[in-house]
């Protein structure tokens, strides 16, 4: 009950993300690749040329908001349209009403949100009034503009990409509501930058869950003897109802969730294995990474112990481009499984790393001459390519002719083992040295 008397004020009654809505461009956040210095839509904006356009992006970017601020600096009427309440009739009286105002000088600015909600109807009946100049239409849309919009009127607006907003972008939100008159500038807020942090991953890029999330979380915090209202790790837990999703994506819970899952797959162990990589995905890590680090652990950690392995991982990491959270969990769980219970073998990774510590260490050796390749007459003269044995054209498929410089003579990197399909790479090798060191 003490804590509702901080909002009995009007002036903090309405919900954070509408006391907050941006008024200005300089007050706008993200979208700077069409809002930053110089750039298109910046420009069209300060230039006062604005035409029909299509903003297309995810929820919660911003694409009311822009269309908003566009027609306050633009000087033009405002009218907002919804594909639910609005049919034909409704239309075109705005439309009628717009042509008058046309001739009167003043412009108007016909926001339509889902406009690929609007069945074809009603997207045909701002056609003529959008090719007379009558309004400037700007159309919302979450979906392909190419296939939800007719062909007609797509043709006659230029389409603007808005994208999610990025956790820096949501941070800096966040603080300036903590900080700003209209949000929770005029109270004693304690929270914890990490938390802030938390509620932006949160947020998956939408402005709106994030003003959410801390308006939610300020309203269920306790205070202390002092007045302040403390936001702590159990209440923004609740709020989230995710808890692990206060694991930072670029911290140490990061560095320590992905050891742990390189660790229990190094040691078969494929429970341990898929719990931390269900934590990953939980804390809002990208799919990609995790499947980018299977790919590495393929070959680093299984080779040609299981030289399929590193084919399953590409293809795990196919599948999670193509689905995307949350279906492809279970490809990453089919990953995790199959390269836990590989046989493991780090002999590519060792021959690698050794192979680059000589290289570092050791003077640049020149080519054979055997092995260079000679595709002039002087480079023949100067016995480029003399020497060199044409392996298909022996009997065993092989032959003796030295690949390696003369300083690295019987050097070796790659040591196989015994371990899975590397069992027989490694007998085979055996043969090829035997055979080669015979005179």
């Amino acid at each position: 009950m003490e804590q509702m008397t901080l909002f009995d004020d009007r002036s903090v009654s309405a919900p954070l993300a509408s006391r907050l809505r941006p008024e200005t461009l300089e007050e706008y956040a993200g979208q700077k690749h069409l809002l930053g210095k110089g750039k298109i839509l910046r420009q069209l904006i300060d230039k006062d040329q604005i035409s029909s356009m299509i903003f297309w992006g995810p929820p919660g970017v911003g694409k009311t908001t822009l269309a908003r601020i566009i027609a306050n600096r633009t000087r033009a009427s405002f009218v907002e349209f919804s594909a639910v309440t609005s049919g034909i009739k409704e239309i075109k009286e705005v439309m009628n009403q717009a042509e008058q105002n046309r001739r009167m000088g003043i412009r108007t600015l016909l926001f339509a949100d889902e406009i690929h909600r609007f069945n074809k109807a009603q997207q045909d009946a701002f056609l003529p009034y959008v090719e007379k100049g009558s309004i400037i239409l700007v159309g919302a849309t979450t979906e392909n503009p190419s296939f939800e919009i007719n062909s007609a009127l797509l043709s006659r607006c230029k389409v603007f990409v808005l994208k999610a907003l990025t956790e820096a972008d949501l941070t800096e939100l966040l603080v300036h509501a903590l900080n700003s008159p209209k949000g929770f500038g005029m109270m004693d807020i304690s929270i914890d930058s990490r938390h802030l942090s938390a509620i932006a991953r949160f947020s998956n890029g939408d402005a709106r869950t994030a003003l959410n999330t801390l308006e939610m979380a300020v309203l269920n915090a306790g205070m202390d003897k002092t007045g302040t209202i403390c936001v702590n790790e159990e209440v923004l837990s609740q709020c989230m109802n995710r808890r692990s999703l206060l694991y930072d994506k670029n911290g140490e819970e990061h560095y320590n969730l992905i050891s742990a899952l390189h660790k229990s797959m190094r040691n078969s162990d494929p429970d341990a294995a898929i719990y931390w990589m269900c934590r990953m995905l939980d804390g809002g890590e990208d799919p990609l990474y995790i499947a980018r680090r299977l790919v590495r652990f393929a070959s680093e950690d299984v080779g040609m112990a299981d030289p399929y392995a590193l084919t399953l991982a590409v293809s795990v990491y196919q599948a999670c481009h193509f689905l995307g959270m949350p279906e492809c969990d279970v490809h990453l769980t089919h990953a995790v499984t199959y390269l836990s219970m590989a046989p493991k073998s780090n002999a590519l990774y060792t021959a690698c790393e050794d192979c680059k510590k000589d290289i570092k260490e050791r003077p640049a050796e020149p080519v054979p001459l055997q092995i260079c390749n000679a595709p002039t007459g002087l480079m023949k003269e100067l016995n480029y390519g003399k020497g060199y044995i044409y392996a298909h054209d022996t009997k065993e498929k092989l032959s003796k002719m030295k690949c390696l410089p003369d300083s690295l003579e019987g050097r070796r990197y790659y040591r196989p083992t015994e371990e899975g399909e590397e069992k027989k790479v490694k007998e085979r090798l055996e043969h090829i040295l035997i055979w080669k060191n015979t005179k």
